[in-house]
């Protein structure tokens, strides 16, 4: 996982972009009768975000990502849709839908899902220097459309995060599609129903999560798994939040409150924050973590370590989780416990110091149990938030390669 950072940052960074078109007027959307905007996927509003050249796409990427893929300009909107939460409730959630500027009728699709945000803003749609907005880019100017939500709870979205919640995560990227193919059908367009499914950290079991959603009868009576490429996740979620409490990995215990704090507000793991965290930040922690503040904001504040900033009982009872947590954290240890009946290609970095490689190994042991050969690719000796940046390129071959073997 990664905390997306603006300046002073203690997790993965906003890539700095070149400056870029300026927001275009907001392109409408067609009227909808009130019975499609309860369903998931309905668009509520269109704005057209970004337009360049492939030169201008280059030029963002050079420095940061290896800009040789790129092949045309795209044209970006930032989408509001209907989604439901993790409560099941309806809401609204935002993403960037990115299409490629050629002459193609049919598209290839991509999901694409972000890794972890604190701040609101610090999304695809919302911050042209984020680095889901450069992969989203790039991924595009290969010529495929791509649809990359900024999940429920962050960007224009409505309500907190839920952080790491697997149906809230699901719904809000199959949602995301299904806007995305609104979208698309608007500009004259279709996209593919095979859905090459990529992300990074958090969007690293994501992208498992949401390619098996794809893959059950009833999900989407459109949209099909296509490839799925998660890079550095956390794929067994209680070993992680263990070796966090342990202070273990690198932001420890800024990781372990994100966690905590969106997990409580979900299922309920403390009464009270004192029981949760030390003195003087159990009045703080609640209120930093509610996605108006930035990494900055956070880190002025609370320590970064979890020895400091929690109880060492409660510590206990992550690194030995029962009740309700351990109940809860199942599913996000299995996210690969599955049988995909498309290619799978698992990328993570040797030299990552906040999602330990091992994970990688755990999720294809689960693939393995069923008979799934997928591909693991080490993209060097780099930290957690070079490895994404590594893998993209690698990605876009793989969905190529599986493209031509479909």
């Amino acid at each position: 996982m990664t905390l997306r950072r603006t300046k002073a940052r203690f997790m993965v960074g906003a890539v700095t972009l070149g400056s870029v078109s300026a927001l275009m007027a907001p392109l409408p959307a067609a009227a909808e009768s009130p019975g499609a905007q309860a369903q998931g996927g309905s668009v509520v509003s269109i704005e057209r975000a970004a337009d360049l050249t492939a030169e201008e796409v280059a030029g963002q990427l050079q420095g940061k990502i290896n800009p040789s893929q790129v092949r045309y300009g795209v044209t970006a909107y930032r989408v509001t849709y209907r989604t439901t939460d993790s409560a099941g409730a309806s809401t609204t959630a935002s993403q960037l839908v990115v299409l490629p500027k050629n002459e193609a009728r049919r598209l290839s699709t991509v999901s694409w899902l972000h890794g972890t945000t604190v701040y609101r803003k610090d999304v695809a749609s919302e911050n042209p220097e984020s680095t889901d907005r450069l992969v989203a880019l790039l991924l595009a100017s290969t010529g495929r459309a791509v649809s990359a939500p900024d999940y429920v709870g962050l960007g224009a979205g409505k309500g907190f995060h839920p952080y790491g919640d697997p149906g809230a995560t699901v719904a809000a990227s199959v949602d995301g599609l299904r806007a995305a193919r609104t979208v698309a059908h608007r500009t004259g367009r279709e996209l593919e129903r095979r859905v090459q499914v990529s992300g990074f950290s958090q969007g690293g079991p994501a992208t498992m999560l949401v390619g098996r959603a794809l893959q059950q009868k009833g999900t989407d009576r459109y949209f099909r798994p296509g490839a799925l490429a998660p890079v550095s996740g956390p794929y067994n979620l209680s070993a992680f939040e263990a070796t966090a409490a342990d202070d273990a990995i690198n932001h420890s215990g800024l990781y372990l409150a994100y966690f905590v704090t969106a997990w409580n507000r979900m299922y309920g793991l403390y009464a009270s924050p004192t029981d949760a965290f030390a003195s003087p930040y159990a009045g703080k922690v609640e209120g930093l973590f509610d996605g108006y503040h930035t990494p900055k904001d956070i880190t002025d504040v609370l320590p970064t370590t979890s020895e400091a900033l929690f109880k060492e009982d409660f510590l206990n009872k992550i690194r030995k989780p029962d009740g309700v947590l351990k109940d809860r954290l199942r599913p996000m240890d299995n996210t690969c416990d599955w049988r995909p009946n498309t290619p799978v290609e698992i990328f993570y970095a040797r030299g990552d110091k906040d999602v330990d490689p091992s994970h990688t190994s755990y999720c294809a042991d689960q693939l393995r149990k069923h008979d799934v050969a997928p591909r693991l690719t080490d993209v060097g000796d780099y930290d957690h938030n070079g490895s994404v940046l590594q893998a993209v390129p690698r990605i876009i071959r793989f969905f190529d390669e599986s493209a031509k073997n479909d």
